[in-house]
């Protein structure tokens, strides 16, 4: 069985490499084919030659064949470059006997549903199902009354109603589709942000040569892997930071952020919420890194919006914040998240976005490590991701649509 992959994203973003890939590779011993992997490159920063050639090389190896195309962060532009791509899919389907469609998140999905109609014999599997359009009307990023809403909103109604097969990221989503779209879902599975449990293990906790570079013996670190804007929180994630620092004091406390935020934007955050010089260590390493300097900390954040679609994500650095055995501050309700956090004693759930609130996180986390070793907090929490973000999840999940190969 040969299978196109759709997603809307370039190969080097973290999203192929840590949410994609993983589960082609799983996918690929399930379907015994070939797996064509659409690629969006940004015209911003197109690949050269060589890179082309290395990611094909690479992929090729393991039976995956890139299909690249250009992407424009203009709306009407990127819809009128599908004009031209559709003919280029078709003939992909056509001409490598391809049986089904695996699509990425609801914006491939989109894309899916619409070759579908070219081809109705296709099979169509729509991957980390999840709220997008309202999602980015809560975010505020988009307007309910804008075009961009209205076709994604349109579109992941018939997403629901054409998929042979749906992959939810959190529970509940089947509920959310009958009370917004009035579609009764019943194939569906659900699969979470798995997590790489031999990378992201106890052999990368605080290592003694990190620790020293960036003299962190004797601090309490928190350690945040993403970006501000969009889904995640801005001015409120730096109020929680200057609340530890007064809570733990400048000497003592350390915000270690693994992310290629803008360094002008850092700064005047900074300066904005009144945030010391030296508190904020800024680190952009690559994902085969992140381990270990994640390992440094003693904490962790996930600062996603509460809103309500944020039910049905599943946020993947929480998978591997628990995989190292960190404590999580988290927001409520995201995902499952929230409540395994709550329920476990396994970090803390902001409940207000005020000082209270950030205060009360504070104390609980300050209570979880202060009164355990580095090595106790890992046994209790390290649990949680081999219970909740196992990629056996995702192999029971193939296996159920793909079968044994």
């Amino acid at each position: 069985m040969n299978v196109l992959v759709l997603t809307y994203w370039s190969y080097y973003d973290a999203l192929i490499q840590t949410y994609t890939l993983p589960y082609v590779r799983i996918m690929k011993k399930r379907t015994n084919g070939k797996i064509f992997l659409v690629l969006l490159e940004p015209a911003e920063k197109k690949l050269n030659s060589d890179e082309y050639k290395i990611i094909k090389e690479d992929l090729g190896k393991e039976g995956i064949v890139p299909v690249f195309f250009t992407y424009r962060t203009n709306f009407l532009m990127s819809a009128a470059l599908w004009f031209l791509y559709f003919p280029k899919l078709l003939n992909v389907i056509s001409a490598n006997n391809i049986s089904t469609i695996h699509a990425w998140c609801t914006p491939a999905g989109a894309i899916g549903v619409c070759i579908k109609r070219f081809n109705k014999k296709l099979k169509l599997n729509i991957d980390s199902f999840e709220p997008h359009a309202e999602a980015m009307v809560e975010n505020g990023a988009w307007s309910k009354s804008g075009l961009k809403y209205k076709v994604l909103s349109m579109l992941e109604k018939r997403e629901a109603q054409q998929a042979d097969n749906l992959i939810f990221a959190a529970p509940g989503m089947q509920s959310y589709i009958m009370d917004r779209y009035n579609v009764r879902v019943d194939k569906y599975q659900v699969k979470p942000a798995c997590v790489d449990l031999e990378a992201f293990s106890g052999r990368m906790l605080k290592d003694t040569a990190l620790m020293s570079q960036f003299n962190l013996a004797g601090k309490i670190v928190c350690v945040y892997a993403g970006k501000f804007g969009g889904i995640y929180l801005e001015d409120e994630t730096f109020e929680f930071i200057k609340k530890c620092q007064e809570y733990w004091g400048a000497d003592k406390f350390r915000f270690l952020l693994l992310s290629n935020v803008d360094d002008e934007y850092l700064t005047q955050m900074c300066i904005k919420h009144k945030i010391d010089n030296g508190i904020v260590i800024k680190l952009f390493v690559p994902h085969s890194q992140i381990p270990k300097y994640m390992g440094l900390a003693d904490f962790a954040i996930c600062p996603v919006k509460p809103v309500s679609t944020k039910k049905y994500c599943s946020p993947i650095k929480d998978g591997e914040y628990w995989a190292l055995g960190l404590p999580v501050v988290i927001t409520k309700n995201i995902s499952v998240d929230s409540d395994i956090i709550s329920a476990n004693n396994a970090g803390a759930v902001i409940e207000a976005l005020d000082e209270n609130g950030y205060l009360n996180a504070i104390k609980k986390i300050d209570a979880i490590i202060s009164t355990n070793s580095r090595a106790e907090v890992y046994a209790k929490i390290r649990p949680l991701a081999e219970k909740y973000r196992n990629f056996t999840i995702a192999e029971d999940v193939y296996k159920a649509i793909y079968g044994l190969g």
